[in-house]
């Protein structure tokens, strides 16, 4: 027992020796550890958090190169893409407007447009007149301030890091998702309620849409109302001119109804792009942002507004030129872009379109057009109106034998009907209750 107790007092007057190092050790060894930690922060740090440094979370690694690598690539695409400015615009949803000298912009970048200057404005379709009524045209919230590019440049929404941060892939940044393309156009997850013509050849395309801020629930996807003008096959050959209102949080990262175009030659494959995030749509117009937010909005059972959309072909030069509102000229597609849309479309299409991720493991309730039946009629349900087609004598006129198409009518369904001022009506609605129903029947 007293070998046990002297023991014990010489280790214990040992370890106090050990913790007690003469004064002048003493702030060797503090600099010391203080510049450890430094080096080292992680030997600073409890075990559990030095592990929770070291071990990445179950199902997710960190890889420095490969995110250093994907920054690089961000860095050199948006350097590409944004263009020097001459005057940049603040606009009330947070949008960077830069006003960009006209022969600056993307689309001058291509190998055939080097150098040249943008085309004087085409002959416009016969029968191109505003009709007048209680309708009022929704225009930009940047332009409401009264703010507006000078002479010599045009207006484009300035691509952020966060933009392209937030996309499912870098590469495919801009573009719409790959997918088999069917005739009747569904997807993938895409869901349409259109109605179309075909079966003949169509030089452009015009129509008022309704806008309005539907809802979209998951942030890869988006709820669109568009005119499409269609060539091609449906397989690998497909050629779209595309132009209308958009939502999506992916590519612009809020709820915002957006202006927007979408071109492609290939069924959405290699070719093609949203607005003016590759080299093709050249843009004239110094008062349109192609991608910036549409204001006002229309609300249930308040005011309307809508947007005068047309696509058509100039006769003497073969671009396909755009027109927004009461007939302002945005710009042109020049015809080599395309294979089929050089000679002419051979469908076009008026309605909406939705993704449908089923991220929570059933159908979405992202929302199409206003989000309500077509049956609760005007001020209550989204509409096209006025719809036209151009003719091979650059004639706008009514479309005839329209045909109509659900992908899922139990969610998405559309309605047709004509009036006295309006022409041919189109109606869109969302039913959430139903389609929920409809879609537990059939798993």
């Amino acid at each position: 027992m007293r070998t046990q107790q002297r023991s014990f007092s010489q280790s214990k007057h040992s370890s106090q020796l050990a913790l007690s190092p003469p004064p002048r050790i003493m702030p060797m060894l503090v600099s010391s550890f203080i510049a450890l930690c430094l080096l080292s922060p992680v030997l600073s740090l409890p075990t559990t958090a030095a592990e929770s440094i070291n071990k990445p979370p179950v199902n997710q690694t960190f890889h420095p190169y490969n995110e250093l690598h994907k920054l690089k690539k961000v860095h050199f695409y948006l350097k590409k893409i944004n263009k020097p400015a001459v005057k940049t615009i603040q606009s009330p949803d947070g949008d960077l407007i830069d006003c960009v000298l006209t022969r600056l912009q993307p689309a001058f970048d291509h190998p055939q447009l080097k150098g040249q200057k943008p085309l004087d404005p085409p002959e416009r379709p016969k029968g191109n007149d505003s009709t007048a009524d209680e309708i009022a045209d929704a225009f930009q919230l940047w332009a409401e301030a009264g703010e507006s590019c000078p002479e010599g440049t045009i207006p484009i929404r300035r691509t952020t890091e966060r933009d392209m941060l937030r996309a499912s892939s870098i590469r495919r940044f801009g573009r719409k998702l790959r997918r088999h393309v069917r005739r009747d156009s569904a997807g993938s997850g895409h869901e349409h309620a259109v109605v179309y013509v075909n079966g003949d050849q169509f030089y452009g395309a015009k129509a008022s849409i309704n806008v309005w801020a539907p809802r979209v629930t998951d942030e890869y996807e988006f709820s669109l109302s568009q005119i499409w003008v269609i060539s091609g096959s449906f397989g690998n050959d497909l050629n779209t001119i595309e132009a209308g209102w958009q939502v999506s949080p992916e590519l612009y990262g809020d709820n915002y109804p957006r202006f927007f175009t979408y071109w492609t030659t290939d069924a959405y494959q290699a070719t093609g792009c949203y607005n003016l995030l590759c080299s093709g749509f050249v843009q004239t117009n110094r008062r349109i942002a192609i991608g910036a937010a549409i204001s006002p909005r229309s609300s249930y059972n308040g005011r309307q507004f809508d947007i005068s959309v047309m696509v058509w072909k100039d006769p003497k030069h073969g671009h396909w030129w755009l027109q927004f509102g009461s007939g302002l000229l945005v710009g042109y597609w020049p015809a080599y872009l395309f294979s089929h849309l050089r000679s002419h479309a051979n469908m076009v299409q008026f309605g909406g379109e939705i993704v449908n991720t089923r991220s929570r493991g059933y159908h979405t309730s992202t929302q199409m057009g206003s989000g309500h039946f077509a049956g609760e009629g005007f001020k209550r349900s989204s509409y096209f109106r006025n719809l036209q087609v151009v003719d091979w004598d650059n004639s706008l006129i009514p479309p005839s034998n329209l045909r109509v198409l659900a992908d899922h009518p139990n969610c998405y369904d559309v309605s047709q009907g004509r009036n006295r001022v309006w022409g041919d009506l189109l109606l869109l609605w969302r039913s959430w209750k139903k389609c929920e129903m409809s879609m537990i029947r059939s798993e």
